[in-house]
Order: structure tokens, then C-alpha cells, then sequence
């Protein structure tokens, strides 16, 4: 199995809802904290799913749907 690093994925800029960069070192550090585990556990949640039986591409597209449902935590 390939491992990526966490630059496959990730913008080379952050931006806030203005288009501006998020230079906080602090949150920049803590987000790619955030997404290394969600992906570590979206990797996890797919193997386990192969290896028991279920079919590789449906069980992306149930994952790709939860994170395009997620809700907007704050309304601005």
C-alpha cells in the first residue's frame, strides 16, 4: 500500500471566505492536524470495508457524500 503525504492533498495556500491567506502558523499547524487524522480514518474505514466484503468504489462514494453533507458549523 502507497503512503501520501499530507501535500497530496492539501492547498499550498489556505484562504478565509474573503479570498485572503490564513498566515496563522497555530491554525495552519492544527488544521493539517485535523485532516492527517481524518484521512488516516477514512483510509481505515475503507480497508475495513473491502476486507469485508463490500465494494471498493461504493464505499469511496459513501464517504465522499458524508464529507460533502457535512453542515456548516457557523453562520456568519
Amino acid at each position: 500500500m502507497s503512503q501520501h503525504d499530507s501535500s497530496d492533498y492539501l492547498p499550498d495556500v489556505w484562504r478565509d471566505p474573503a479570498g485572503n491567506p490564513v498566515s496563522c502558523v497555530d491554525k495552519l499547524k492544527l488544521l493539517q492536524e485535523n485532516l492527517e487524522e481524518l484521512r488516516e480514518m477514512a483510509q481505515e474505514a475503507l480497508e475495513d470495508a473491502v476486507v469485508m466484503g463490500c465494494d471498493e468504489g461504493q464505499t469511496r462514494k459513501v464517504l465522499a457524500d458524508l464529507v460533502a453533507g457535512l453542515e456548516k458549523p457557523f453562520a456568519r
